[in-house]
């Protein structure tokens, strides 16, 4: 088992994830060794797992050839463990350096002297988190590779959309199953930029579940 880090920036994310609302993650392939020349977008690709990673394939004249080469998940298999990084504080004591740490997808104002004082709060970006402030740990189960735009209604609520986590019953809420796939599309364009989506990149799918932990947080 490996534990591996896992960065989101976005505070609505963060919060589906510590309510295990949001269980599945989707991140675009860097492949590695990109055949020259080779159109991503080209629609008799196909990815497979080999046992160094993963490859994209393109029939041949006998079989298949690999257009790049093995490219393993930065998010780990099966088994393993991904810890959250995500916007925080650092909290120093008198004595000593680091006794707490605030987060900002669940802080609320007032919850510290300096609020109260107009002192403004200063949040450390999600990417420089160590290891001993996280608050969460995800237990991978599947890891696949696809392209974006074959993501399911039902999929795309396990990303975990704030619109529709609320919803008593999301599963079976028509209107939010008709809608998912939209909404994310959107929150996928604010992540990536104007235009990312009609690109249909290939993804990184990551399914976990939350290994349970308690704290003020919930």
């Amino acid at each position: 088992m490996r534990e591996l880090p896992f960065t989101c920036s976005a505070d609505a994310l963060v919060r589906a994830l510590l309510s295990g609302k949001k269980t599945q993650d989707r991140r675009t392939v860097k492949w590695r060794g990109i055949s020259p020349g080779l159109n991503l977008s080209f629609s008799g690709l196909t990815a497979s797992r080999t046992a160094k990673g993963w490859v994209l394939e393109s029939p041949s004249r006998t079989s298949t050839e690999w257009r790049c080469a093995p490219t393993p998940s930065p998010y780990g298999e099966p088994g393993d463990q991904l810890w959250l990084q995500e916007s925080f504080a650092r909290i120093d004591g008198q004595t000593r350096p680091w006794i707490e740490t605030d987060y900002r997808a669940t802080y609320k104002h007032g919850d510290r002297l300096g609020d109260l004082l107009g002192i403004k709060k200063r949040w450390s970006p999600a990417i420089h988190m160590p290891r001993h402030a996280s608050r969460l740990l995800l237990d991978v189960t599947a890891v696949r590779v696809e392209r974006l735009h074959s993501i399911s209604p039902v999929d795309a609520l396990q990303e975990g959309l704030e619109e529709c986590t609320d919803l008593p019953s999301r599963w079976n809420n028509p209107v939010c199953l008709q809608t998912s796939v939209k909404l994310y599309s959107e929150l996928w364009e604010q992540k990536n930029g104007p235009g990312s989506w009609q690109t249909n990149p290939w993804v990184w799918v990551t399914e976990f579940q939350r290994i349970e932990q308690k704290g003020p947080w919930e």
